[in-house]
Formats: structure tokens, C-alpha cells, sequence
């Protein structure tokens, strides 16, 4: 029976640890380096990972395993589990996770044949070597595997001698820019994008070799970074006809450290050897040394405007093509989707559609999920901008609402990836529109907290109470601005 017991402890142990270190790789792309430097809530490492380990060799060396038993059932395995439960943003038992677990699972069940007979307690520090050898294979394997899988994408868009590919990348508005030209081209190609916010060079690989269908005639890929060489790594993948460098800001500057370095990295798309034309933003500065014949190839965007009106109900826009003022009209809402519509209007006339066709569909054009949707429930007005993580629209988002009659709520997390200054601005703002702040997260809550001084304000660590604070401080007839939902993680 006591052996037994030390089996499945050993399992659970195993299994707790390992369910920790898959849920935070796919979290951060898995990338173990990200894991450890990029992520915030320290506490949960030291909780889950450190001090389960920690107490795990320090008891069982000072020969007390009993108690280390006692921690696993009564202390570790609770709390994990009950952190497991309370995340927004639980694992995804994909392929790759199961493989983890899989091989792991293995190596655990090797590594009990071979020390049959010996006692456990005397090789406890044998226990962690399923996971320690299981991780370096999973790592190997996986590097194999997305070689082939590159190697398979590369071939097939060799193949694909007709396919246009246009590769969009921003620290803003890449996944609405990619949307509204999607939607605009639609109907005049046989066409593919990247779906949701897929942007990385694994989830452009993975969308190639799964869902690139023979005959398609334009791709749009979207193209996120997050250190200098992964939109390099993309646009070799793609060698892009078109591109569209969008707004570049601090979004991610914890990453890139400074504006420069950003703009270098979202400006590598140029490394495409198969480029025509590249749509720039106008407020973009192209970083130093940059060939003369890239350089030759840039149309800054948008072209110049007048009459721009955004309300909640529409936005309305003329814009110069082909020396005509051509008037725009659309139910997409917000300043800063003018200029991402413009830049979609841009690359279909470029592509040869008609003016007349493009404001027909600008007409048409849908909104993208959590991108400031507007709706009426229960008689509140709701405005979802969930993937609204930048200052430029938030702060548009804060200036739309302030139109609003009524009482107005805002329940947001701050920006994330971005510095002190940009949320001490959002608070501000902030300050001068809405009657209640709900602050969700501890990432900036207290920033924003203090910035506040005229406007009511609820801080909640995290969102497991919002669902209970809404209904009792939201009233009929409010408006509640939902602006960027970070997962709990962050």
C-alpha cells in the first residue's frame, strides 16, 4: 500500500509540474525564455514551480518524505488546482500538448521500471528526471518538427506561381487593416487571411500548410514581433508583393525597449525579394540605411482627407484618388479605423478595382470582433473593444463615448506592454469622461487608481467578481465601454 502511495505521488507530482510549465509555454508561444523574463506574477512561479520543488528535496533529504506527502495532497495539488480553475485562459489540449504529456508520461513510466526494487525514498532525486529529461525532448522534437513544417510551407508557396501575397504588420490596427481589405477584395479574388490574430511566424507556417488552398489568388498575412528578426523571419517566409507598414507605436516596448528599435523591426518587412509596393504609415519614420530601390517602392498613407465625422452611429470620409474626392461612408466606428479603411481602400485600387466598387463595400464593410462593436443588451448600451490595446484607440474609444447621454462606465485593465506615462494619459482621460472606473488586473491598477480624481472608481485584482459588480453598480440606460481585455495572466 506505501509503495503505491509513493506511485501516484510521484505521478501527481510529476503531472502538477508539468501542467504548470505547458500552460504558461502556450500562453507565451513556447518560448521558454519569454516564460521566464516576460512574465509579471513572479508569485505564481515561485507558488507552482520553486518552492513545490524546493520543498520537495529539502524534505525528503532531511528524510522527512512523509510531510512532503502531506504538502503535495493537502498544500500543492489544491492550490494548482484551484488556480487551474479560476484562469480565463486555460490550457488548450492541442497536439503539441498532448505530445508533452505523452512523452513526459513515457519517460515517467521508464524510469519506475528501471529502479524496480530499489526503495524510492533512498532516489527521490531521481523522481524529476521524467520532466527534466521529457522537456529537452519535447524541445528537440518540436525543433524538428517545425523545420519540416517550414520546408513544407516554403514548397508550396513555391508552387503557388499566381499567388499575391500581402503582408501587413503594425504596432497598431494590423488585424483590422487585414479584415477590412479582406472584405473589400472578397468578392473580386479567390482570396485567404491569416484567421483571428494569428501573426507569428509558427501560426503563418501552421496556416500555409493547413489552410492555403491550390488556387487561391490573393493571401493577406498578418504580422506580429515581439524581439527584432521576427518580421525578417516572416517576410522571407512570404517574399510579400505587397506590403502595408501600419501605425508604429510603444505597444510591446517592454520588449524592444525603445521606438527605434520597433520601427527597425516592423520596417524589416522590406527584406521581401519579391516587393512592388509598400504602403506606409504617414507618420512612420523609416529607419537609417535603408536601400534606396525599398525605398523607392513606399506610398505613405492615407492620402489626404477632409470632412472626417465619427459618431456612434457611422463614420463618414473623403479621401483624394486619382486627383477626385471620392466621399466614403461606413458603420465601423472610431477615428482610427478611418485610416485603416483608407489604407484598405488604397491596396484594392492599387490591385485595379474600380472607386465606384471599393465604396460599395466600404459601405458593407462589417465590424471585427472586440474592436469597439457597439450593441444594446438589457438596456445598456455596450461597446466591446476587447483587442483595443493601444493608446491612439483607446483614447479614441474614451473621446467616442464622451458623445454619449448618460452615464458612462468604462471597465478596462489599462494598456499593457506599454509604459507608465501612456496610462497616467488613459487616466486622465479616463477622468474626464466616465462616472465609474472598474480597474480589472494588478498590471496598472494602481496607476490608473491614482490619475483618478473626479470619477467613481472599483479596483478588482481579477475579473472573477465583475460579472457580480456590474449588475449591482450598472444601471438601465448606462453606457459600459469594455476597452482591452487582458487575460489574468498578464
Amino acid at each position: 500500500m506505501i509503495h503505491i502511495l509513493e506511485l501516484f505521488s510521484r505521478l501527481f507530482f510529476l503531472l502538477g509540474i508539468s501542467y504548470y510549465t505547458i500552460t504558461l509555454l502556450q500562453w507565451y508561444n513556447y518560448n521558454p525564455i519569454r516564460v521566464i523574463t516576460k512574465h509579471h506574477k513572479w508569485r505564481w512561479h515561485l507558488w507552482y514551480f520553486v518552492l513545490p520543488i524546493v520543498v520537495f528535496f529539502t524534505l525528503f533529504a532531511l528524510g522527512f518524505g512523509v510531510v512532503f506527502y502531506a504538502y503535495l495532497y493537502l498544500v500543492y495539488l489544491p492550490m494548482l488546482i484551484i488556480w487551474a480553475f479560476r484562469l480565463d485562459k486555460r490550457v488548450v489540449f492541442t497536439h503539441r500538448v498532448w505530445r508533452f504529456f505523452g512523452i513526459i508520461g513515457i519517460f515517467a513510466i521508464i524510469n519506475e521500471v528501471i529502479f524496480i526494487g530499489f526503495s524510492a525514498t533512498s532516489l527521490y532525486y531521481l523522481w524529476l528526471m521524467p520532466f527534466v529529461v521529457g522537456v529537452c525532448i519535447c524541445e528537440i522534437y518540436e525543433a524538428i518538427l517545425l523545420r519540416n513544417f517550414i520546408t513544407l510551407a516554403k514548397d508550396k508557396l513555391a508552387m503557388m506561381h499566381n499567388l499575391k501575397i500581402i503582408m501587413i504588420t503594425a504596432s497598431f490596427g494590423k488585424t483590422s487593416i487585414k479584415n477590412f481589405l479582406a472584405q473589400i477584395l472578397e468578392g473580386q479574388y479567390n482570396l485567404h487571411f491569416t484567421p483571428r490574430s494569428v501573426n507569428t511566424f509558427k501560426g503563418i507556417v501552421a496556416d500555409i500548410n493547413n489552410d492555403l488552398a491550390f488556387g487561391t489568388d490573393v493571401y493577406i498575412a498578418e504580422a506580429g514581433a515581439r524581439m527584432q528578426g521576427d518580421i525578417k523571419e516572416i517576410a522571407t517566409l512570404l517574399h510579400p508583393q505587397i506590403g502595408i507598414i501600419g501605425e508604429i507605436g510603444n505597444a510591446h516596448i517592454e520588449y524592444f525597449k525603445s521606438l527605434e528599435s520597433i520601427a527597425k523591426t516592423k520596417f524589416e518587412l522590406l527584406e521581401s525579394n519579391r516587393l512592388q509596393k509598400v504602403f506606409v504609415y504617414e507618420k512612420n519614420t523609416p529607419p537609417e540605411g535603408i536601400d534606396p530601390s525599398k525605398l523607392a517602392l513606399m506610398q505613405t498613407y492615407p492620402l489626404p482627407l477632409r470632412n472626417v465625422k465619427t459618431t456612434l452611429e457611422s463614420t463618414f470620409f473623403e479621401m483624394k484618388l486619382d486627383d477626385e474626392w471620392v466621399a466614403f461612408e461606413t458603420y465601423i466606428l472610431g477615428r482610427f479605423n478611418v485610416d485603416n479603411i483608407a489604407v484598405a481602400v488604397m491596396v484594392a485600387h492599387y490591385l485595379g478595382m474600380k472607386i465606384s466598387a471599393i465604396q460599395k463595400l466600404v459601405k458593407k464593410l462589417s465590424p471585427i470582433p472586440h474592436r469597439f462593436n457597439l450593441s444594446i443588451s438589457n438596456g445598456k448600451t455596450i461597446i466591446d473593444d476587447g483587442f483595443n490595446g493601444n493608446i491612439n484607440g483607446m483614447l479614441e474609444g474614451v473621446r467616442l463615448c464622451s458623445l454619449y447621454q448618460g452615464r458612462k462606465v468604462i471597465v478596462t485593465p489599462g494598456l499593457i506592454e506599454s509604459d507608465v506615462e501612456s496610462n497616467q494619459k488613459l487616466a486622465h482621460a479616463i477622468d474626464e469622461v466616465f462616472d465609474l472606473a472598474i480597474i480589472t488586473g494588478e498590471r496598472n491598477s494602481d496607476v490608473i487608481a491614482k490619475a483618478l480624481q473626479r470619477t467613481q472608481r472599483v479596483i478588482l485584482k481579477n475579473k472573477t467578481q465583475l460579472e457580480n459588480v456590474l449588475k449591482g453598480m450598472v444601471n438601465n440606460g448606462d453606457l459600459v465601454y469594455f476597452a482591452n481585455d487582458a487575460p489574468s495572466y498578464i
